[in-house]
């Protein structure tokens, strides 16, 4: 039984296949139904950017903002807070007061989840990361993001657990 059969032959979902005898030239089309032999489903990148590990409830951000630590550089400011997930998750605060045109607030954001992507087996474990803008009318370079996304995930984690410490030792 195929992978493909086995997640979407019962549930009548969209699968890709090839058209037999040619008759879309080529191209993919979408089926519906039971799995066919040669359907295909698009197996999900070891780098791949799942809605799992995207922080969306304000709580989380407002938690985040009120008990998580900062670090800052040139093109980035990451605020660090533990989630108990095991994952680390992506949040991003892109003010409509700085970007007045949403195609600039999207180009920001569109690096910065980019370099989260990217780096994202190089970043502690267990984080909600909330990625801003260091400076106003910013136009983020991908590479510098992504060295300064890794270098500030670390030093705000840092950060988290002297400050987690240090409240758990009275001294």
């Amino acid at each position: 039984v195929s992978a493909a059969a086995l997640m979407n032959g019962r549930l009548g979902l969209p699968l890709e296949s090839q058209a037999a005898g040619g008759s879309t030239g080529g191209r993919r089309r979408l089926s519906y139904g039971p799995a066919q032999q040669g359907d295909t489903l698009p197996m999900p990148s070891p780098l791949s950017f799942l809605p799992s590990m995207r922080v969306r409830s304000g709580k989380h951000f407002e938690r985040a903002y009120r008990q998580g630590s900062r670090a800052r550089a040139e093109q980035l400011l990451v605020v660090a807070m533990e989630n108990g997930l095991g994952t680390t998750r992506l949040g991003l605060s892109v003010g409509k007061r700085i970007w007045k045109h949403a195609h600039r607030r999207n180009r920001v954001r569109r690096v910065f989840r980019e370099a989260f992507r990217l780096t994202y087996q190089d970043l502690p474990e267990g984080v909600d990361l909330i990625l801003i803008p260091a400076s106003s009318q910013l136009e983020p370079d991908l590479e510098q993001v992504k060295r300064e996304l890794v270098m500030l995930a670390h030093k705000a984690h840092q950060r988290l657990l002297q400050k987690q410490a240090e409240s758990e030792d009275p001294a």
